[in-house]
């Protein structure tokens, strides 16, 4: 088999996994067939249909609000205008795919791509180009195929290495962070990139084309366990060895967005919150970390004993929706058909997690959160958030 003939075959197996799991990281849950899953026969007919009305209503919104130009919200930030068309391309019936709306937009993303490979307009740049990405694949069109691999050398470059080059002597080493390499890395944007980076692996196979170039994923795993809070593997000063905290992760190593909090004994500990647990989780997975690791574990144990659809844990309403997106991700990559809780409840957090994204939903078929920290006002940016999550359950179902 010729190289171009595995590249073909590799970027079918890999898209169709992409798509299936509505860029999500299932594949790296399912070594077998990556991505797949199939509709339980067994499932209530009537709430699937139920989904797929609010898919519909969250599309048409989308749709509706585009820029006649191709982008939604900005053209300062194509991250948003790459969510919303990873919602309409992850549609199950596929009625955006070869749109006029859907095209325009993916040539807005393409008019931002620079010479360095990067894909942003103003500020933030591994974000946007992380993003971008995922869209440009969802659309799965080998024409794309030289931006992609531009842009997977450029976040590949990005890659933290502070210190000794070539040793993962800081804590920051192996992330990836919001601009240059020499910025400080963070979870989101690890996350983000590392997504990217795992989707479009297919193109790094002809090792004489710039797409060839590739993270260290063991300085990922490195520097996803320095956010985590677990004290058996992170010897941080700022690790927590409350229970209430043990596993879960903060936003980068000495800070965390749900801020801290001073022991009896006079030490200050950073505290766990929701969303960048998800996000812990879903790293590992990337990384190839292994279900039994007691990193994965320990997150996980977290994650079950914080479970809730109410708030971000540790953030209240400050990135619900993003929580709920993230959640909806991870769960569906670690392969959990039903989350036992810590109390032994067991949780359909499919069907929890689409009734309460349909009892949120506008009349319009948009989603918006009144707290307005981390862009969640923008009805363009949440409404992807909610749809991809609808799309990921209804296929899971």
């Amino acid at each position: 088999m010729s190289n171009r003939m595995k590249t073909n075959l590799q970027r079918t197996l890999l898209l169709t996994a992409l798509t299936a799991s509505l860029i999500s990281p299932a594949a790296a849950a399912d070594k077998s067939f990556p991505g797949t899953v199939r509709l339980n026969p067994t499932a209530d007919v009537s709430f699937h249909n139920e989904i797929q009305r609010a898919i519909d209503k969250g599309l048409a919104s989308l749709a509706a609000t585009q820029n006649s130009n191709g982008w939604w919200s900005t053209p300062d930030h194509p991250s948003v205008s790459g969510l919303a068309l990873s919602a309409l391309l992850g549609d199950p019936d596929k009625r955006y795919k070869n749109a006029p709306r859907t095209q325009k937009g993916l040539d807005f993303l393409l008019s931002c791509a620079k010479p360095d490979g990067s894909i942003y307009q103003t500020n933030l740049i591994n974000y946007n180009t992380s993003l971008s990405m995922m869209a440009l694949l969802a659309a799965n069109n080998p024409k794309h195929d030289p931006v992609l691999r531009k842009a997977r050398a450029y976040l590949a470059g990005t890659q933290v290495d502070m210190d000794e080059l070539g040793k993962t002597d800081s804590p920051f080493d192996g992330g990836v962070g919001y601009g240059s390499k020499y910025a400080h890395s963070d979870m989101n944007n690890t996350l983000v990139a590392i997504e990217a980076m795992y989707y479009s692996r297919h193109l790094a196979e002809d090792k004489n084309l710039p797409g060839a170039k590739d993270l260290n994923w063991q300085a990922v795993a490195s520097f996803i366990q320095n956010c985590q809070n677990l004290p058996s593997h992170n010897k941080q000063d700022w690790v927590s060895e409350d229970p209430k905290h043990k596993g879960g992760f903060i936003y980068y190593p000495g800070t965390s967005m749900a801020g801290s909090e001073t022991n009896a004994a006079g030490k200050v500990a950073l505290r766990t919150y929701g969303s960048i647990s998800y996000a812990g989780l879903m790293s590992y997975i990337y990384a190839d970390v292994k279900k039994t690791d007691p990193r994965v574990v320990a997150v996980l144990e977290w994650l079950r004993a914080n479970y809730t659809l109410e708030e971000n844990p540790g953030m209240g309403p400050q990135g619900y929706y993003y929580y709920l997106h993230l959640m909806t991700k991870a769960l569906n990559a670690y392969g959990a058909e039903i989350l036992e809780l810590k109390d032994g409840k067991k949780i359909n957090w499919r069907k929890d997690v689409a009734m309460r994204l349909i009892n949120l939903q506008k009349a319009d078929g948009s989603w918006a959160n009144d707290n307005g920290r981390w862009w969640e006002k923008d009805p363009a940016l949440v409404t992807a958030y909610a749809v991809m999550s609808l799309e990921i359950i209804y296929r899971g179902m």
